[in-house]
């Protein structure tokens, strides 16, 4: 793995520490080497989010194609899913998002994807990392004539727009829905898309200031959406994005939490029944709750698991045919309809399921049980990534904790593929139990890196 472009792209304190500087070295790159691979001055769509600093990177980054040769056309502000979409639909040469997608507004982030708007390959993201660590002086410059330069597309909203009414195959008329845009990037469409959809909408956090992306809202808060859907009764769901538009987290009729597992359960079920789902198969991650697999395995449908992060979801899903994955953070992928996760089209999907079967949602997603479970994460410092797993106190205490779990449980320790972070989670039928086993495990991990401090 690369050393700026994490799975998801780089994140981290926008300005500071994902300085403009570094910005622009990204920009140049990467119209350095996509000029080398096809010849011709390439051209990036670009999309940012709701956050202060989008439009700053965004300067910089379009600074950095067209000083290289390269030409950048500003999408404004658009959910990530659009930029991915546009990208494949104007055949540009790559397209890339200023998100940090769930994180705070003081982060930002650079994702860049292929012309087909997958995620950009490994291989071309070392190239253009490879030029900006060591080998600056290869990067193009360029004066004159030979500059790049900026352009707009101001009908790109409503192309995506269009594009998400073609995914839903039917109407949301009569259900009245509350959508939380986390003030993020869906505050710019969502209410135009359900309501053409036939919904009644409510909008909750989508007046953004610049600051107030993800703030105590959005699928990353989701209490805050079932508090006010239990105290309102009249609305038939809530949905919940997080900043970037990906994920999608909903909430039945009674306040209850209906998360990714659930989300793909509801899917799962009414494509099989409809003879849609390809394979009968269903692409999840070690994440996903045991409730989710018993789900599954009652309905004769199989369960391939990949990494996690949406990019593994999408190569399994490639891989194998799968028309249909996601995790529980709400990032559903739909294989035939969108090349990314796309928190609008899962919402959209969803509801069209309960307006066909005239179902609510807590009768739609009662099937699946889900197994009480608890999750912590652990900081750790950038230099003892992967070093911990050598720390025998610790692997000692896992495989002591997994015994005592036996087949009544299980037990993740994993790193994030983003942050220097240890996430722990453990599921089982006691949450007590598994509270104390999450407890220890994080306490001797942060004795174990505090001690080789």
């Amino acid at each position: 793995m690369s050393r700026l472009f994490r799975p998801d792209g780089v994140k981290n304190i926008a300005v500071t520490k994902l300085t403009c500087d570094l910005v622009w070295q990204i920009g140049r790159a990467a119209a350095t080497i996509l000029d080398l691979h096809t010849g011709e001055p390439p051209e990036f769509l670009i999309g940012k989010d709701t956050r202060n600093s989008s439009d700053i990177l965004e300067a910089a980054l379009c600074a950095g194609i067209c000083s290289a040769g390269g030409n950048a056309v500003q999408l404004g502000i658009v959910p990530t899913p659009a930029l991915a979409y546009l990208t494949g639909m104007q055949k540009a040469d790559a397209g890339i998002m200023i998100s940090a997608s769930e994180k705070s507004a003081e982060y930002n982030g650079i994702r860049i994807f292929s012309r087909n708007g997958l995620h950009m390959s490994e291989r071309l993201l070392e190239e253009i990392e490879s030029l900006i660590l060591y080998k600056p002086e290869q990067m193009a410059l360029y004066s004159g004539r030979k500059l790049g330069r900026i352009s707009g597309m101001p009908d790109g909203r409503e192309r995506y727009l269009q594009h998400l009414q073609n995914c839903v195959p039917g109407r949301l008329d009569g259900l009245n829905i509350a959508v939380d845009c986390a003030n993020g990037a869906a505050s710019e469409t969502a209410c135009d898309f359900y309501t053409r959809l036939g919904a009644e909408v409510t909008l909750l956090n989508a007046k953004p200031d610049g600051m107030n992306i993800n703030l105590n809202c959005g699928s990353e808060h989701v209490p805050k959406l079932m508090d006010f859907i239990a105290e309102h009764p009249e609305f038939d769901a809530g949905l919940a994005f997080d900043g970037s538009g990906e994920r999608c987290i909903a909430v039945d009729e009674n306040g209850t939490l209906t998360d990714g597992d659930r989300i793909l359960a509801v899917l799962a079920e009414d494509y099989q029944q409809q003879g849609k789902l390809k394979h009968d198969a269903l692409v999840l991650t070690p994440v996903s709750n045991l409730g989710l697999a018993d789900f599954l395995k009652e309905r004769q449908i199989q369960k391939i698991t990949s990494n996690v992060g949406d990019r593994f979801v999408l190569e399994q899903m490639r891989e194998n045919g799968c028309m249909l994955g996601g995790e529980p953070n709400g990032h559903i992928l739909f294989l035939e309809d969108a090349p990314t996760g796309d928190g609008q089209l899962t919402g959209a999907k969803l509801l069209e399921i309960m307006h066909r079967r005239q179902q609510k949602l807590s009768t739609l997603s009662a099937g699946m049980r889900s197994y009480p479970a608890v999750m912590t994460s652990v900081s750790i410092p950038e230099y003892c990534r992967e070093n911990w797993k050598n720390d025998i106190q610790i692997t000692d205490l896992i495989e002591k904790q997994e015994a005592l779990l036996g087949t009544s449980g299980r037990l993740l320790v994993r790193e994030s593929g983003s942050e220097s972070l240890i996430r722990i989670l453990a599921e089982g039928r006691d949450f007590h139990q598994m509270n104390q086993i999450v407890t220890e495990i994080a306490d001797k991990i942060r004795e174990r890196i505090a001690e080789s401090s």
